[in-house]
């Protein structure tokens, strides 16, 4: 399965189950203390985080 991040590049995702986990945990991670580049980061994540469902959810469409 290949899903393509915010950035336009391509991510083949051999795992759903643990990349959507991972994405889950990631998008609401920050630095202690915080950093300014967190946010990007968090919401880079949150993104990945809504196409992985979405790839979860058109998978057991097809199934």
């Amino acid at each position: 399965m290949k899903v393509r991040d915010k950035n336009g590049q391509c991510i083949e995702v051999t795992n759903l189950k643990k990349a959507i986990q991972q994405a889950s945990w990631y998008k609401t991670y920050q630095h202690n203390p915080p950093v300014e580049s967190d946010k990007e980061r968090q919401a880079y994540w949150a993104d990945m985080h809504e196409k992985l469902l979405a790839l979860k959810v058109k998978q057991s469409c097809n199934t």
